[in-house]
Protein backbone atom coordinates (compact mmCIF):
# COMPACT_ATOMS: atom_id res chain seq x y z
CA UNK A 1 0.00 0.00 0.00
CA UNK A 2 1.16 3.30 -1.06
CA UNK A 3 -0.09 6.95 0.17
CA UNK A 4 0.86 10.22 1.63
CA UNK A 5 0.76 11.85 4.52
CA UNK A 6 2.03 15.16 6.41
CA UNK A 7 5.35 14.97 8.17
CA UNK A 8 6.02 17.81 10.82
CA UNK A 9 9.30 17.79 11.58
CA UNK A 10 10.93 20.78 14.22
CA UNK A 11 13.73 21.17 15.86
CA UNK A 12 14.77 19.05 19.20
CA UNK A 13 15.98 21.45 21.98
CA UNK A 14 18.33 19.09 22.91
CA UNK A 15 19.58 18.74 19.68
CA UNK A 16 18.37 16.17 16.68
CA UNK A 17 14.44 16.89 15.07
CA UNK A 18 11.41 15.73 16.02
CA UNK A 19 8.86 14.58 13.17
CA UNK A 20 4.95 13.88 13.94
CA UNK A 21 2.00 12.56 11.49
CA UNK A 22 -1.50 14.80 12.32
CA UNK A 23 -2.95 12.06 9.98
CA UNK A 24 -2.31 9.24 12.41
CA UNK A 25 -2.28 10.43 15.86
CA UNK A 26 0.67 8.26 17.87
CA UNK A 27 2.98 8.50 14.81
CA UNK A 28 6.11 10.12 15.96
CA UNK A 29 9.63 9.85 14.79
CA UNK A 30 13.00 11.08 15.99
CA UNK A 31 16.63 11.74 14.63
CA UNK A 32 19.64 13.50 14.70
CA UNK A 33 18.96 14.85 10.76
CA UNK A 34 16.10 15.91 8.67
CA UNK A 35 16.11 12.75 6.90
CA UNK A 36 16.39 10.62 9.97
CA UNK A 37 13.85 11.87 11.57
CA UNK A 38 11.62 11.49 8.44
CA UNK A 39 12.56 7.74 8.17
CA UNK A 40 11.90 6.95 11.74
CA UNK A 41 8.36 8.70 11.17
CA UNK A 42 7.86 6.60 8.20
CA UNK A 43 8.42 3.37 10.15
CA UNK A 44 6.06 4.57 12.84
CA UNK A 45 3.33 5.45 10.63
CA UNK A 46 3.49 1.88 8.70
CA UNK A 47 3.60 0.26 12.13
CA UNK A 48 0.63 1.70 13.06
CA UNK A 49 -1.54 1.13 9.74
CA UNK A 50 -0.05 -2.65 10.12
CA UNK A 51 -1.17 -2.57 13.72
CA UNK A 52 -4.79 -1.11 13.03
CA UNK A 53 -5.45 -3.10 9.95
CA UNK A 54 -4.68 -6.46 12.44
CA UNK A 55 -7.35 -4.89 14.75
CA UNK A 56 -9.80 -4.24 12.37
CA UNK A 57 -9.35 -8.07 11.07
CA UNK A 58 -9.43 -10.34 13.83
CA UNK A 59 -13.05 -12.12 13.93
CA UNK A 60 -14.05 -10.77 10.48
CA UNK A 61 -15.68 -13.82 9.00
CA UNK A 62 -13.94 -15.74 6.19
CA UNK A 63 -17.08 -14.79 3.85
CA UNK A 64 -16.38 -10.78 4.44
CA UNK A 65 -15.39 -9.08 1.27
CA UNK A 66 -11.98 -7.37 1.14
CA UNK A 67 -11.26 -5.17 -1.66
CA UNK A 68 -8.64 -2.01 -2.43
CA UNK A 69 -10.23 0.82 -1.98
CA UNK A 70 -8.05 3.68 -4.04
CA UNK A 71 -8.55 7.54 -2.56
CA UNK A 72 -7.43 10.30 -4.71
Amino acid sequence: MKGEVTAIIESAPEGGYWAVCPEFPGANGQGETIDEARESLRAAVKLLVEDRLEDCLRGLPAEALRQPLTIA
